[in-house]
């Protein structure tokens, strides 16, 4: 055998003997590793059953030799299984790394933590590592523990001269009994009065009144008025207490010409509306006419609209003027040099007839009536009465439906939106329920309750917690409880 050879053998079994048999386990004489930034509390998983960790590990003066290699590997427990193993933290003393570094040269050692492992150039002053990860828990998983073991050589030969506990991992939610909050509605009989209003934009030849349903849209605007007050009219439910029709004089002409006109075609409204309904005189009487100017504001907010530049004239004349007669002021305008502008472009064609209208549906007090309306008159029914609906059928898919129609006629109900969320929830639609809930928590104290229970299962602890403040059940108490502490 060659000399170099036999000197090569020699000193690869120098560089053996260094790296790893002076780094056995030894007596530590230096205290344990301990933890900072820890929490005492165990941590709680959150909806994604993932926990954040983040800690540090304060590694005293002298816990290793400068000949060592420190191994930290966290692992998680479950049951007192070993169910996960982390990528460990490597603290390479300066002797070490060089002997290391040697072998890697001499004997294409590949180190598994050579890209991971840090340099200690001093093993006599205390270090700390930090560390944080976010750990990936099985769904369901009731307790577990984050550990570390500690080894001081590398080689796989002395795999435990300490274990650390770094967290405690807790579902404490397991002990929620999350009974959601039902209203059970409180049913009183109220007066149900209700208001109506709308316009029709109809034309006239000048200076008459009388109603052609041949001229412009008089037809189409007409038979919206009538649509719109049939269920007022017509409806046996439905007793009128008052109807007011309003001709709204144009801003152009005589003033005194121009209300009397209007009150005349307000007349023919009326007319033509005891007409088509056949109205009783009793009913009749209830319709009372009348009119007002609409003065020249519509025209400058037209014009301003259009960015139209005879705008800031027309306004500077009206606060002029402000506290003549509206005949002092169209005299004004009609000799302003914008006058022309105006009558082209802002006077319009049609003349407004406006309608008002109080009625009173009639209330009912039996179940039986309740019931049998229900299910055609639905717009008949107030929200107490439709929420007694709700608690009169069988099923909880009727309840469904009457909360639903009770949110369509009166979309700020608290109760049937609660409720409703309630049964999208017993169905496992938490979307909905969360939904509904979050819409109404503010206004209703068992919708608040309910989404604070809906946020601990989602495991939203902080958002839960604030929700559940006000109460003080077993519940809330137990989510309060898991709040974090700065």
């Amino acid at each position: 055998m060659k000399k170099e050879s036999i000197q090569s053998i020699i000193l690869l079994g120098i560089v053996w003997v260094g790296l790893y048999g002076l780094t056995g386990c030894r007596t530590r004489q230096a205290g344990q590793i301990t933890l900072g930034n820890a929490t005492e509390r165990p941590l709680v998983p959150d909806g994604n059953w993932q926990v954040p960790v983040d800690v540090t590990f304060r590694v005293p003066a002298d816990y290793f030799t400068k000949r060592s290699r420190l191994v930290i590997t966290p692992q998680l427990m479950i049951n007192d299984s070993l169910r996960a193993e982390y990528t460990p933290l490597v603290l390479d003393a300066d002797i070490y790394a060089k002997k290391k570094y040697r072998l890697e040269v001499l004997e294409d050692y590949e180190d598994p933590y050579r890209e991971s492992a840090l340099l200690v150039e001093d093993t006599h002053r205390a270090i700390e590592i930090p560390y944080r990860t976010t750990l990936d828990l099985p769904a369901g998983t009731r307790e577990a523990t984050l550990r570390a073991v500690i080894s001081t050589d590398g080689c796989g030969e002395c795999t435990g001269i300490d274990t650390l506990s770094v967290v405690e991992i807790e579902d404490p939610l397991n002990r929620l009994r999350p009974t959601m909050r039902h209203v059970e509605p409180k049913f009183v009989v109220r007066e149900k009065i209700r208001q109506g209003e709308g316009k029709a934009h109809l034309q006239f030849l000048i200076n008459r009144y009388d109603i052609d349903p041949s001229l412009g849209n008089n037809r189409v605007e007409m038979e919206q008025m009538r649509a719109a007050l049939q269920p007022v009219l017509t409806d046996s439910l439905a007793t009128l207490n008052a109807l007011s029709i309003t001709g709204v004089a144009s801003a152009d002409g005589s003033l005194a010409l121009n209300t009397a006109l209007a009150r005349q075609r307000a007349e023919s409204a009326k007319a033509w509306l005891t007409e088509q309904f056949d109205l009783p005189t009793a009913v009749e009487r209830r319709i009372s006419v009348n009119s007002r100017p609409e003065g020249w504001e519509p025209v400058l907010k037209a014009m301003l609209a259009a960015n139209d530049p005879d705008a800031p004239g027309l306004a500077k004349l009206l606060e002029r003027y402000a506290d003549q007669p509206e005949d002092t002021q169209e005299r004004h305008i009609r000799r302003s040099p914008f006058w022309q502008n105006i009558k082209e472009h802002y006077l319009q064609g049609d003349r407004v007839v406006e309608y008002r209208c109080d009625y009173t549906l009639r209330s009912f007090t039996s179940d039986e009536e309740m019931l049998a309306l229900y299910a055609t008159r639905p717009d008949a029914f107030n929200e107490e009465e439709l929420l007694r609906v709700s608690a009169l059928v069988d099923s909880a898919d009727e309840r469904m439906v009457v909360y639903q129609t009770t949110l369509r006629y009166y979309p700020s109900s608290a109760i049937a939106a609660n409720n409703l969320a309630l049964l999208y929830w017993e169905q496992g639609d938490e979307a909905e329920a969360e939904r509904l809930w979050s819409k109404v928590a503010d206004s209703l104290t068992e919708a608040r309750y309910n989404l604070g229970m809906l946020k601990a299962l989602q495991r939203q602890i902080d958002e839960a917690a604030r929700l559940l403040e006000p109460f003080d059940d077993e519940n809330a108490r137990l989510v309060k409880s898991l709040i974090t502490k700065e």
